[in-house]
């Protein structure tokens, strides 16, 4: 999937390989073989594709190493671009974890950022590190609990190092497979079952990392896994020039469209329906958070303030610091806690605001009520600063505003 391929003589022929292959509850038995494709940033915004008969992909949403998060830019776009094409996709974490308390903290950032529909493979990528048989159970059954198909992705030989023969076979009794194994490195587009690496419950095959010229990884789906999450079999074809829309409506809440009017910003659209502006770019397929345009059609969450917004809002603050993550912005967390951007450099006497880092411990709010208003036509900073007790110019510090003149409707600001 992503490192070096193990090559290792497994059984004898296909009859034998499918004899060891029962069916689990998550799938149901099938006579046409799926063949289908697995992305990681490697193969582009969009993906790539072996063969006409390719019916799905399996994108790489991110990785996770013993604490730190690796995202995949490309993940969104190529989970818009499989469906645009009628074609089903799913969903991959490179997981590197040891114990409880690391998979709560890979899955609990993961799969809220899940994009494929419910039903649908969430797989673990378990290749490197030291997994232990009790948390990558733990972790299967959290996945499953969530509402996905889990499965368990990985190399024989090294799952059976870590996690023990009788472990592996335990865990295939309760989830799915997806083993890989490799007869050499040649363009392979059908599978060797000489180099199927028995095991019970093998329900997707990875044969070969050279599917086509220049590498790709080939998958054969044996038992109609990959249709699960998709009626009958199939994605929904979007009905927009923009598939992100259609597909963004599978994050888990409900959304509804918002018409961008003139003056309008994504960050103060974010911020107007409780988003942070990264979930509202994944959300629309946005790939310049600073190109939208008056009429464009964008979707929002129904948790926000919406079109019945109040013109002074009071959000309370639940937390007193947060933790940086992997790819964290300070802009980010800002709106994320109804703050800004310049409010929280200041308080943690941060003078580069685009450099912070994994583990770094900011000062939020001190859990004391964070005000805001909501910019009205003919609106002045100066009137604003005056009908809300305070001064243009703390205001204009208070929210980054580098021209006091130019404000806009809609636009938030803190005090």
């Amino acid at each position: 999937m992503r490192k070096m391929k193990m090559i290792k003589r497994g059984a004898a022929s296909v009859a034998i390989a499918l004899l060891l292959l029962p069916l689990a509850g998550t799938a149901h038995a099938t006579t046409v073989k799926h063949y289908g494709v697995d992305w990681s940033k490697y193969q582009g915004n969009n993906g790539k594709w072996g063969y006409d008969r390719d019916d799905f992909s399996v994108s790489q949403i991110g990785g996770y190493y013993n604490g730190y998060f690796v995202d995949q830019a490309t993940y969104s776009t190529q989970v818009a671009n499989t469906i645009a094409l009628n074609k089903r996709a799913h969903t991959y974490i490179y997981a590197q974890f040891t114990g409880n308390a690391q998979a709560d903290q890979m899955l609990d950032y993961y799969l809220p950022k899940v994009q494929t529909p419910k039903g649908s493979i969430v797989a673990l990528d378990v290749e490197s590190g030291n997994p232990d048989l009790a948390s990558v159970e733990y972790a299967l059954q959290k996945i499953q609990d969530a509402g996905y198909t889990a499965v368990l992705y990985g190399y024989k030989n090294f799952l059976v190092n870590h996690l023990g023969s009788e472990g592996l076979q335990e865990i295939a009794s309760q989830w799915p497979l997806w083993l890989a194994e490799y007869k050499d490195y040649q363009v392979t587009s059908e599978p060797d079952y000489n180099y199927f690496p028995s095991c019970n419950n093998v329900q997707l095959f990875q044969f070969t990392s050279t599917y086509v010229s220049g590498g790709l990884d080939g998958n054969v789906d044996f038992t109609g896994i990959t249709e699960n999450g998709y009626k009958g079999g199939n994605a929904q074809k979007p009905q927009t020039s923009t598939p992100a829309i259609t597909t963004g409506k599978q994050l888990h809440q409900d959304t509804h469209n918002y018409t961008v009017k003139s003056g309008d910003t994504l960050s103060a659209i974010a911020s107007r329906y409780g988003m942070t502006v990264n979930a509202l770019v994944t959300l629309n397929g946005i790939k310049n958070a600073n190109l939208i345009y008056p009429g464009q059609s964008l979707r929002v969450a129904d948790s926000g303030q919406g079109s019945t917004v109040s013109q002074k809002a009071t959000t309370t603050t639940p937390t007193s610091t947060y933790t940086v993550r992997y790819g964290d912005t300070l802009s980010a967390i800002a709106s994320r806690y109804g703050t800004s951007t310049s409010t929280l450099a200041s308080i943690n006497g941060i003078s580069n605001p685009n450099w912070i880092y994994p583990g770094q411990v900011l000062k939020l709010s001190g859990g004391s009520s964070t005000h805001a208003y909501t910019v009205r036509s003919g609106d002045t900073l100066s009137g604003i600063a005056s009908r809300l007790g305070t001064s243009w110019t703390s205001l204009k510090a208070k929210n980054g505003i580098s021209n006091a003149n130019l404000i806009y409707p809609g636009q938030a600001l803190y005090y």
